[in-house]
């Protein structure tokens, strides 16, 4: 029998995959009748994920869990610091990607533009989105794994799972969606890294959600490096990428291995009884 925590990560995926493999099924229908995409979607891609927060107030309340709304969980009144960490992160792991990348290759790697104050606009617009995911994944699922095997272990533990449930939108051929047809192991690789770093967040700041939710919000919206156009689904296993997305991987672990070295004993932040 599946326990609270199982339960969360196996309708999790259940309902946020259904909408994905729809979405999908109706893109390609569209592509192949010659008809415009149109909303629908879009909108079950945000319904996919979104679906983390709700399944996980629903097990949450019915197990008697500790409260994923408290105002604890959305505290604001943390060090500056931790507000700069939450928006220059990438911010700065992109920056030393570009300038390995100028060392190795000799030119400097191509990067969307994004002026500054659009940026910070669609960061504050972009951050309330993020509760669909961070109620569930750091909200619930990672204090839970943290009881069992350690923050540091579940940090990367719940990193691969939340890397392996956006799988489906490698295979999404839908306009805005990066993620479509690039490489899923690289991708996933950076993605555990940087689960780590936002368990180290939410650790340090005594599990506010609030920011883990800016620093999602950041990494989504930073401008990505310019890259040639994946060929096809065919290369979503495959280990072949640009090499600002090794060096990124490389980077993100580099700092995850010294946030796992100083949380190797360190406790999340408890509410109450964890079912």
């Amino acid at each position: 029998m599946l326990g609270p925590l199982g339960k969360f990560f196996a309708i999790t995926f259940a309902v946020t995959w259904t909408c994905f493999f729809v979405a999908m099924g109706l893109v390609h229908a569209a592509q192949l009748s010659g008809q415009e995409i149109g909303p629908v979607p879009g909108l079950l891609v945000f319904a996919g994920t979104v679906a983390p927060a709700f399944l996980a107030l629903i097990i949450s309340s019915r197990n008697g869990g500790i409260p994923l709304l408290s105002q604890r969980r959305f505290e604001w009144r943390v060090a500056a610091r931790w507000y700069g960490f939450a928006l220059g992160y990438m911010a700065a792991i992109r920056l030393v990607v570009a300038f390995l990348e100028r060392v190795i290759t000799g030119s400097w790697p191509g990067v969307e533009s994004a002026p500054a104050g659009a940026l910070l606009v669609a960061i504050i617009i972009s951050t309330p989105f993020q509760a669909g995911e961070e109620i569930g994944w750091r909200g619930y699922a990672l204090p839970r794994l943290a009881e069992r095997i350690g923050i540091s272990w579940a940090s990367v533990v719940l990193g691969m799972i939340w890397a392996l449930w956006h799988l489906p939108l490698f295979f999404l051929a839908l306009p805005g969606n990066a993620e479509y047809g690039s490489s899923f192991p690289l991708w996933a690789w950076g993605v555990t890294a940087l689960s780590v770093a936002f368990a180290w967040l939410y650790v340090r700041t005594g599990g506010s959600l609030l920011l883990t939710m800016v620093m999602h919000s950041a990494v989504n919206n930073m401008p990505h490096f310019q890259s040639p156009s994946a060929a096809g689904v065919q290369n979503v296993f495959s280990l072949h990428g640009p090499l600002s997305l090794w060096l990124t991987a490389v980077c993100l672990w580099g700092c995850a291995l010294y946030f796992l070295y100083r949380m190797r004993f360190m406790k999340p932040p408890s509410e109450g009884v964890i079912p």
